[in-house]
């Protein structure tokens, strides 16, 4: 073998941007809206990781302003569901954080997201609600 020859590299693999529909973005409402009406799981549920998995990518490719926090709480919320010494105090603050900011996208959101986004908000808020009792 020649020790001159370059050392094959693999090609950098583009990164495409996500592209979501209004049909799939009412599709992910509808999917958590019915995750969270079934109420807070008895134990680590991956549904759950992956519906935090889903709204991060979408909301990473959105366009819309105003969505770094929600997407630095579901980072946060990720975190706390996969940690094993996570406190429900801790929990419930994240959830109440979620829902105050998705109030705040539902009463800015002009579209027919407006309604789905302001119930997403108060399931958040009252799931963090009942946690910390």
């Amino acid at each position: 073998m020649d020790s001159t020859a370059s050392t094959p590299q693999t090609p950098a693999t583009p990164i495409v941007p996500l592209d979501v529909t209004d049909q799939q973005n009412s599709a992910l409402l509808d999917d958590t809206l019915a995750l969270l009406n079934a109420g807070v799981p008895d134990k680590p549920d991956k549904h759950g990781l992956s519906e935090i998995d889903r709204w991060e990518a979408v909301l990473q490719a959105s366009e819309r302003p105003g969505l770094a926090k929600i997407i630095q709480e579901l980072a946060i919320l990720r975190e706390q569901l996969t940690a094993s010494d996570t406190k429900t105090h801790d929990l419930a603050e994240t959830l109440a954080t979620l829902g105050a900011e998705t109030s705040k996208v539902a009463d800015e959101s002009t579209d027919d997201y407006a309604a789905p986004l302001g119930q997403l908000s108060k399931l958040l808020i009252k799931m963090g609600s009942s946690l910390s009792r």
